[in-house]
Parts: C-alpha cells; sequence; structure tokens
C-alpha cells in the first residue's frame, strides 16, 4: 500500500444495523451448523429474523444498505466481471455490483434453508424425505456461496488495497479518489 492510501480520510459506509446483522448471520448460521434440536431450530428462526430485518432495511436503510444503491442490471454485472477476470475492476465504496448479487443469492438461500427447515418440523412435512434434502441442499449451498463471498472479500481487499474485513466492524472506508465508482 502506498501512504496516500494509508493516510486517505475515511467515510463512514456501514451503517450499525448492516454490520451488527453481517456479524449476526455469521454467528448464527455457524451456531446452527454445530447444533441440533432446540437450539437448532431457533437459531433458526433468528437468523431469518435478521434475514429479514436486513430486507428491511435494504429497502428503507441507510444509503449504502439499500438494494438500489448496490443491486446492479445483468448487464452491468457482467461487464463488470469482465473488468474482474483483467484485473480492472474500478473500486466501490458500497457493494460492487458482485458482491450485491451475492447478497441477493445469499439471503435467498438462507431464508430457503430456514423454510425448508422449519417445513420440516411440522407435522405434514416430519420425515418427509425432500423437505431433509432440499434443507441439506440449501445448507451445502450456502457453504460454498460463504466460500466465494470470503474469497471475494479477500480478493478486492487485496486488489483495492482496503481490509474489507476491518470496513464490516467499524464501518468506515477510504474517501474515494476521483477514478472510484460510488
Amino acid at each position: 500500500m502506498t501512504g496516500r492510501r494509508d493516510t486517505a480520510p475515511a467515510i463512514k459506509v456501514w451503517d450499525p444495523l448492516v454490520r451488527v446483522g453481517h456479524w449476526s448471520l455469521v454467528i448464527g448460521i455457524v451456531a446452527t451448523w454445530l447444533t441440533h434440536g432446540r437450539w437448532h431450530e431457533w437459531l433458526g428462526y433468528a437468523v431469518l429474523g435478521v434475514v429479514t430485518l436486513r430486507i428491511v432495511w435494504g429497502l428503507i436503510g441507510s444509503r449504502y444498505a439499500r438494494f438500489g444503491q448496490f443491486v446492479r442490471s445483468p448487464a452491468a454485472t457482467l461487464n463488470y466481471s469482465k473488468k474482474v477476470l483483467k484485473y480492472k475492476e474500478p473500486r466501490h465504496i458500497g457493494h460492487n455490483p458482485l458482491g450485491g448479487w451475492m447478497i441477493i443469492t445469499m439471503m435467498s438461500t438462507i431464508t430457503g434453508v430456514c423454510a425448508s427447515g422449519w417445513l420440516y418440523t411440522t407435522e405434514r412435512f416430519w420425515g418427509v424425505a425432500w423437505v431433509e434434502e432440499l434443507h441439506e441442499g440449501l445448507t451445502n449451498f450456502l457453504i460454498v456461496l460463504v466460500v466465494l463471498h470470503v474469497s471475494g472479500v479477500i480478493i478486492s481487499s487485496m486488489r483495492h488495497h482496503e481490509n474489507l474485513v476491518a470496513a464490516m466492524f467499524h464501518g468506515r472506508k477510504r474517501a474515494p479518489a476521483s477514478h472510484d465508482v460510488i
């Protein structure tokens, strides 16, 4: 990193609800993977509650929390992806287009995991093989998404000389330069 980037002013990007919600999901999902029975069920409900709150916040929340700020069209996302492959992607203050779609995909998958888990606890679907298989399949898909998400965070952090994990704790990122996308 250059000294200029290290001393660049920081701006507030991730509000407390986004940050607490993010880390609550991390803890909640890991905890559900490690538990069974009642704990597993209640943690699943808590995770679903966090996702529901995040969806609401994505509609009415702060600037960088809103879906309209970071969910881009398929064409814009494909264009960004091509730039990533060429190592020429622009830095984004909020989520980049791939990150935006990762959020949508992860929240949808988490919702599916929670819904299928709940179905499995009902009298009608208790012991029904396809519901259990759906729950397990979505859980496995979520693991793949988590690995891709963490990989994307590491790659973006390295390419843009910015610790995105730290930013998700304190909420600040380096102020945009004239060539940055906001």
